[in-house]
């Protein structure tokens, strides 16, 4: 049985939907070896092809869809459930490009927005997206642009949303937001990255049929441990599309023709989907 190296975060959407297929509670051709990463470090490690199967930023597909193909299932996207850019006080939207704002990394998809949104927010800093709401409440950095849990605790650390550019990408384009994927590499071969496919939506299926199941495997990994949180975290970026993307990949479409367009990330003539 061929083994797939699959990487994904330790975010709770990601074990939920990833717990079935790793706990070989799905029967199929392939063992799959997990590997548990932040997004912006899988971002980084399939532009060096060094994982077969892997969760990705929208943006950073971008950048890899010579070598890697979308997988049907198993995607973020969806409304209310945008990037947020948060401070310690209200900051005039007109003024951010005066402003140093935290980002989690530049293959985000939250970057992407961010620079569609305002292009000449240029003074950034990088940081692990767990670390960005206690730099802006510390005074370290103005403001923070925050993504995962974030959306749903940042009033703890005394902060604010200033723009929601889910919210925004949502009114300038009628369409979902699309935030990550899950990619194949296409050089397994059609029929190799459709099994994975099917698995994939299995152990969605399954995640969807026993919520519970799951909850220790979820909890491992959570950075926010409270079960609300969890919930919410899951019910918000695990939804119909993630089962299967369809209409929703118009969104997708959209965002990458609008960053080629504005030569954030090169053209490629490959199709979205392996042929």
């Amino acid at each position: 049985m061929k083994t797939i190296s699959l990487g994904y975060s330790p975010c709770p959407n990601d074990t939920f939907i990833f717990y079935a297929l790793v706990h070989r509670k799905i029967k199929g051709d392939m063992d799959f070896s997990e590997i548990l990463k932040d997004v912006e470090t899988l971002n980084r490690m399939a532009l060096k092809k060094e994982l077969d199967v892997t969760k990705v930023s929208f943006h950073a597909f971008g950048h890899l869809r010579d070598d890697y193909c979308l997988l049907s299932s198993g995607s973020a996207l969806g409304r209310g459930c945008g990037p947020l850019i948060v401070a310690r006080e209200q900051i005039p939207v007109s003024e951010l490009a005066d402003k140093t704002v935290a980002i989690p990394g530049e293959l985000t998809t939250a970057y992407l927005l961010l620079q569609l949104f305002d292009p000449g927010i240029k003074k950034i800093i990088i940081m692990p997206f767990d670390r960005i709401m206690n730099s802006v409440s510390l005074g370290t950095v103005d403001a923070g642009l925050i993504i995962h849990e974030g959306r749903f605790t940042y009033p703890a650390y005394g902060l604010v949303q200033l723009v929601d550019l889910g919210e925004w990408w949502e009114e300038e384009t009628g369409l979902p937001v699309p935030l990550g994927g899950i990619l194949a590499r296409r050089d397994l071969g059609r029929a190799a990255v459709k099994e994975i496919d099917r698995m994939l939506r299995k152990s969605i299926e399954y995640a969807f049929e026993n919520p519970t199941l799951a909850r220790e495997y979820v909890k491992r990994y959570a950075r926010e441990l409270d079960d609300a949180v969890i919930d919410q975290h899951i019910s918000t970026y695990v939804n119909d599309f993630t089962l299967e993307i369809g209409d929703g990949i118009a969104a997708v479409e959209r965002l990458l023709k609008t960053a080629e367009e504005l030569h954030l990330i090169p053209a490629s003539e490959k199709p979205v989907f392996i042929e």
